[in-house]
This record gives structure tokens, C-alpha cells and sequence, in this order.
């Protein structure tokens, strides 16, 4: 294979990109790079879900990233975060764009699971395409209550996902996130919210995401992105700053993570001194 390559290289481009390659793309947040290997997958593999899941991640992320929902000092002030919402629309177009993808992946994970009700990627692409649908939701369109319909599907999928393969790591980021975001709603809203198996206990949900950040395969940088998050919210920066500086040196194309990283890094050294 390398010599064809040597003596070949267009053989090199000609090879259908992996989806861990996409994703390298898309936590470096090259959106252009995620679709281009992503459509590529997708020629090879029409009805595989799961590139179809990816890829409405990847139209999430750009509309985060577009209106600077994912940089933390908007995410530890929800005050600050629903004022700055309120300046920006979403992108009408990018917003077809992700529904397209999103309901390609759930009729394509849906047939899977016709097929095979254990299909462990079908599951698994529905639990992504629900979960992408649920931050879409409560964080572009600031639906928050009604996000919580496709949150408990994305949970069941991933509760289903363990119960047949408890090794699955990435859907313990699924299962994790829903302890957590339960357990830090109000106590008189958690008499009307139910999901599934969920106690509502946060350090259950930490539990979880750690294990997703250490051992999930897809979602290992993503969980380390939101247990940033969590540790900056639960006063504990300097957990979220070694993570900024993991994420910084496994995708330096990322500038969210460097700009997170330094002005961290630099509230640190002040309080320090």
C-alpha cells in the first residue's frame, strides 16, 4: 500500500475518508473539511446512519460556533447567554441544511433497527441525531422546554445502546449529560421531568462523562468539552484548564480552545497572585 502511494500519490486522495477522520475535521471546527470527507463516506456507504448523524453535528457546531454559544463565558452566565442569543438569528439556511441531515439519519437508523432492533450503530446514530436536535433546540432556537422531548429519546437510544453493549463508551457522554442536566434543574421542575433510568445525580452524570472522555472512541473530545464546561460552572478551573490545554494540543486548528485556554489560564494567574 505505501509503495502505491510513492509511486501514486492521487491514490492517496482517492480513498474514501474515514468518519474518525471527519471528525478530526470537525473538532478542529474545519466545517468544509467535516463535509467534504463526510460526502465522500456517504458515496461509499449511502445508507450507513451514522455519517448522516455527523453530519447534522457538524451543522450544529458551525451554528454555535457562528453565534459564539460554545465560548465559556456565555455558557457559566446563562444570563449573559440568553442576552446574547437575543442579538443574533440562526441561519435559516444552515437550519434546512441540519433538519435534512437529521432526518436522513433517522430514516436511515430507523430502518437499521427494522432490521435488527439491536443494531448497535443504528442506535446509536438516532441517539446522536435526538442529541444534536436537543442542543439545537435549547441553545440556537431557545426552545429549553420543549428540547426536553428529543433529550429523552437521545437517553433512551443510548439506555437501549448499554443495555446491549455495556463497552458502547461513547453513549455514557448521552446517559452522563441527562444525570447531570437533571440533576441541576430545580427541585420542583424535576417532579414533572421523567427520563428513563436517569436519577438526576450529578456526580453520576460526571461519573459517566469522565468514563466517556477516557474511553469513548467519537465522543472522547466532545465529553472532554463539556466537562469544561461543568468544572468552570461547578468552580473548578483548573480541571477545565488542563482539559483546554488537552483539546488546544490535539486539534491546534481549534481557535475556541486556544482563546478559552489563555484567557483561563490568565484568571488563574491573576487570582494567583
Amino acid at each position: 500500500m505505501l509503495a502505491a502511494i510513492l509511486v501514486c500519490p492521487a491514490l492517496a486522495g482517492a480513498e474514501t475518508p474515514t468518519i474518525d477522520q471527519a471528525l478530526h475535521h470537525l473538532y478542529n471546527f474545519d466545517f468544509q473539511a467535516t463535509h467534504d470527507a463526510l460526502d465522500r463516506y456517504i458515496e461509499a456507504h449511502p445508507e450507513d446512519p451514522l455519517p448522516y448523524a455527523f453530519r447534522a453535528s457538524a451543522y450544529l457546531f458551525y451554528e454555535l460556533d457562528r453565534l459564539k454559544v460554545l465560548e465559556a463565558e456565555f455558557l457559566i452566565d446563562d444570563e449573559k447567554l440568553v442576552e446574547k442569543k437575543k442579538k443574533v438569528e440562526p441561519d435559516p439556511a444552515n437550519r434546512a441544511r441540519f433538519l435534512s441531515a437529521v432526518a436522513d439519519a433517522t430514516k436511515r437508523g430507523e430502518a437499521a433497527l427494522r432490521d435488527n432492533p439491536n443494531d448497535k450503530m443504528g442506535l446509536f446514530a438516532l441517539c446522536i441525531t435526538q442529541g444534536v436536535t436537543t442542543d439545537y433546540m435549547a441553545l440556537v432556537e431557545k426552545k429549553q422546554i420543549s428540547s426536553l422531548g428529543p433529550a429523552k429519546r437521545s437517553n433512551n437510544y443510548a439506555q437501549q445502546l448499554l443495555k446491549i453493549d455495556p463497552k458502547f463508551y461513547d453513549a455514557y457522554l448521552t446517559v452522563g449529560f441527562s444525570d447531570y442536566m437533571v440533576g441541576s434543574l430545580p427541585f420542583f421542575v424535576r417532579w414533572f421531568v421523567h427520563f428513563d433510568n436517569v436519577s438526576g445525580s450529578k456526580e453520576r452524570g460526571l461519573e459517566n462523562l469522565q468514563l466517556a472522555a477516557s474511553e469513548g472512541h467519537y465522543f472522547k473530545a466532545f465529553s472532554k468539552i463539556l466537562i469544561a464546561i461543568i468544572s468552570l460552572r461547578e468552580r473548578k478551573p483548573q480541571v477545565s484548564q488542563k482539559l483546554l490545554a488537552e483539546l488546544a494540543h490535539d486539534y491546534p486548528g481549534n481557535p475556541l480552545f486556544r482563546k478559552e485556554l489563555v484567557k483561563l489560564s490568565n484568571k488563574l494567574g491573576m487570582a494567583a497572585n
